[in-house]
């Protein structure tokens, strides 16, 4: 697809550097299985560049360093394919000497996408390269930013290749490489290391969400925005005592309230409020629940445990419950409900996930309108500087597509978290209004 404001320049082929690496298949486990059908992770990093930046050298270098990169992190530049020979459900990730990655070099001349402010979609989405067919799991773009002097490093990647953790890992060895600086820990390739003593993978395999039940997931509105909303310290710590308070006046203990969960408690009371609309003036709801799901990691709970540089899959959701009826009441209620509900959950899917059930559970909810989470501030995304300082702003993409909400460290702040929001103009409006008027509520007696 043409578009008015990007011209595409280049597209070459990064190979793992050094000498051929051997071919390789690694299997997928059941941890990674069950996102083959769901749409790949795509993120766009915003730079700001000095007036005098060489960029032929900048891309080079950005070439040079993801091509070292690469040979440690052989997998990302296979393909994921059936096993052949095997049983229908298995897939691997196909490793072969030649394979690379897609590293296309755009020019954009558009106004600035690098704000806070609601976006069009489809104007940051020019940004990110597509995957090839065949199975590839990892295509590079990067965008000159011509108006503001600034490049835009888009990265997408198919899920099922691994988790943030693994994922980020990488981008942070990348990073470190071109800017040479001390690189992070190399990443574990084991998959044996990921056990299957319940037979998950062959469920999770036949039972996986088809193109049908993923359709109104992954569909997305011509005229979607992207905007972000961000919580500093302080308003973190206000809504921790507005729960802890709320708590305590109902006789009851408060529940384990970290910043993250505080964050995400507000923006669910927040987007059930704006997508509630009218049934929310009228008080239309009885037994009604609403959820939301956010990834676990189990690396450090499995047993034995699996090293923290794994590069997979080895997340698990925590589905939380709530009453419509109580989150959609106002002040600190419907706050400690959906603290307490997302703490619990959490809990929960550490102590005893539910794995047997878990693609079931999914289905039931799917079509409801889970609200997701995508990213972790654990990632530390604001940090990815490849020599020419840290971007500016950083964005997730494909939440557009799948409705999530794409979570980060604040990097406009340096202290709290921001949230990315992707919504058609209306609901946009309706979030902007609830989410300034819980804030407006927290520096008030009305939330205590």
């Amino acid at each position: 697809m043409a578009f008015p404001c990007l011209r595409i320049l280049d597209t070459t082929t990064v190979t793992p550097s050094g000498p051929a690496l051997p071919q390789s298949s690694i299997p997928l486990t059941f941890y990674d299985v069950w996102w083959l059908g769901f749409p790949p992770v795509e993120r766009v990093f915003f730079y700001r560049l000095a007036p005098d930046a060489d960029l032929p050298r900048l891309l080079s270098n950005l070439k040079g360093s993801l091509s070292t990169a690469l040979r440690a992190f052989f997998p990302l530049a296979g393909n994921v394919r059936l096993t052949p020979g095997a049983a229908s459900t298995r897939h691997d990730i196909f490793y072969a000497p030649g394979d690379g990655v897609p590293f296309t070099v755009a020019e954009y001349d558009g106004a600035d996408l690098a704000s806070h402010e609601p976006r069009q979609v489809a104007d940051i989405a020019q940004l990110v390269p597509r995957l090839p067919g065949g199975g590839a799991l990892l295509a590079v773009q990067a965008t000159v930013l011509r108006q503001r002097r600034g490049l835009a490093l888009g990265v997408t990647l198919q899920h099922a290749a691994c988790d943030g953790a693994g994922s980020t890992n990488f981008l942070h060895t990348w990073a470190a490489t071109c800017a040479g600086a001390e690189l992070p820990a190399p990443p574990v390739i084991d998959r044996a290391l990921i056990g299957d003593h319940q037979g998950l993978y062959d469920h999770y395999a036949k039972n996986m969400i088809s193109s049908k039940e993923l359709e109104s997931v992954v569909k997305l509105p011509t005229d979607q925005l992207m905007a972000t909303f961000t919580l500093s310290g302080g308003q973190l710590q206000s809504i921790k005592d507005a729960v802890a308070g709320q708590a305590v006046g109902r006789g009851q203990p408060p529940p384990r309230c970290s910043s993250l969960v505080a964050a995400l408690g507000f923006i669910w009371c927040c987007h059930f409020r704006a997508k509630a609309g009218s049934a929310l003036k009228a008080g239309g709801f009885g037994a009604e629940e609403t959820y939301f799901s956010l990834a676990v990691d189990h690396r450090r709970w499995s047993k034995p445990p699996v090293p923290t540089a794994y590069l997979g899959n080895c997340i698990g959701p925590a589905i939380c419950t709530a009453p419509k009826k109580e989150l959609a009441l106002a002040g600190a209620s419907s706050l400690l409900t959906a603290c307490a509900v997302i703490a619990a959950g959490i809990e929960k899917a550490v102590a005893a996930p539910e794995w047997e059930t878990l693609m079931e559970r999914i289905k039931e909810v799917a079509p409801t309108g889970v609200l997701s989470v995508a990213g972790s501030p654990r990632f530390l995304v604001y940090s990815l500087d490849f020599g020419f300082g840290r971007p500016v702003k950083v964005e997730i993409v494909s939440v557009a597509r799948t409705g999530a909400v794409a979570v980060a460290e604040c990097g406009a702040l340096g202290t709290g978290l921001e949230m990315g929001i992707s919504l058609p103009p209306a609901g946009m409006k309706a979030f902007q209004r609830c989410f300034t008027d819980a804030l407006a509520c927290l520096s008030s007696d009305q939330c205590n």
